[in-house]
């Protein structure tokens, strides 16, 4: 873990499967005491031992606030990823000791909001898991649109329907069934928040709407992590640590940093919180910028990048690290 990042030991109290593609995964400290308290729409980044690799693995917290007896995450499990969901799927079983990071909340309820828009896509819909339950537990106002491929892989919508009701709407691709947006947004009272979480288009989606229709930004608010994109091998040189490395096809360049001995820090390792944000000394050839940090004008500038997902090609690159 980063330096700053403080550790949680805890062992694994219940492996659950979801569906055919999610699978539930119960923490508990390993000295019996209580974890720390969080918020809906709170992450932990989970550290997986794979050999001589360690994956570090950020995933929403999805049970009540109101209770820190345990965590608990749901992993999808992504078969032609980078091997992070797999070995959850494959590994991890009850009584496993592991490695998780305090609870990081990038994704927070705004608590002023009279009423919350949560809209959902596919495993998008754990950090609502625990959203819901902190803002029924309140007596908040909520409505949640959750979209998925088929009935039978709507992970926890039977749950959530039985809990909620008719705050929940269900939404099935291959029953043709699609939220409809515009329709949706304009209809909501004043003083509405919207949160989104699932995949990218569906993000991009909703937020591009959402402004076209006069949603100030302020109100909006989402959360995607992206995963690391492979791509060819680069080396790169750090200024500050006078070392040079050689960044993997199969790693990112936070990854590589950290297996040189430097501690960068970070929060979510998804391109989304700009902690581990890196000035560029010099280079020559061209970054693949994967974040959701960085503005375009600072793409174009070439003297920033998030190194936990971004990427580059090219002769030479120097990092202020």
């Amino acid at each position: 873990m980063s330096t700053g990042t403080t550790k949680l030991d805890v062992v694994v109290s219940d492996v659950v499967p979801v569906n055919e593609l999610v699978t539930r995964f119960h923490f508990r400290r390993r000295d019996g005491q209580l974890l720390p308290t969080f918020s809906g729409g709170a992450h932990v980044v989970v550290e997986m031992r794979d050999g001589e690799r360690t994956r570090l693995n950020p995933y929403s917290l999805m049970g009540s606030p109101l209770d820190t007896r345990e965590y608990t995450i749901s992993v999808r499990r992504d078969d032609v990823g980078r091997g992070g969901s797999l070995f959850m799927h494959s590994n991890v079983r009850p009584g496993m000791e592991m490695v998780i990071s305090y609870p990081v909340n990038l994704f927070s309820l705004d608590l002023r909001a009279r009423k919350h828009l949560m809209l959902a896509g596919g495993i998008g819909i754990t950090p609502f898991m625990a959203q819901t339950a902190q803002l029924a537990a309140q007596g908040g106002n909520f409505e949640l649109h959750y979209t998925c491929r088929t009935a039978s892989l709507g992970t926890y919508a039977d749950v959530l329907r039985e809990r909620y009701d008719r705050r929940v709407r269900l939404y099935h691709d291959d029953r043709d069934e699609r939220i409809e947006l515009d329709r949706l947004l304009s209809s909501q009272p004043l003083g509405t928040h919207l949160y989104v979480c699932g995949p990218s288009g569906m993000i991009g989606w909703v937020c591009d709407r959402a402004a076209a229709l006069g949603w100030p930004a302020e109100t909006v608010h989402f959360e995607h992590f992206a995963a690391p994109q492979p791509g060819a091998s680069f080396d790169v040189t750090l200024a500050v640590s006078g070392k040079t490395i050689r960044v993997g096809e199969q790693q990112s360049l936070l990854e590589a940093i950290e297996a040189a001995g430097v501690d960068p820090p970070y929060l979510c390792r998804g391109g989304v919180c700009g902690q581990c944000e890196t000035n560029v000394t010099a280079h020559d050839g061209k970054f693949i910028h994967n974040d959701h940090w960085l503005s375009e004008e600072e793409h174009r500038s070439c003297k920033k990048i998030m190194p936990c997902v971004s990427r580059f090609e090219g002769r030479s690159l120097v990092l202020e690290r």
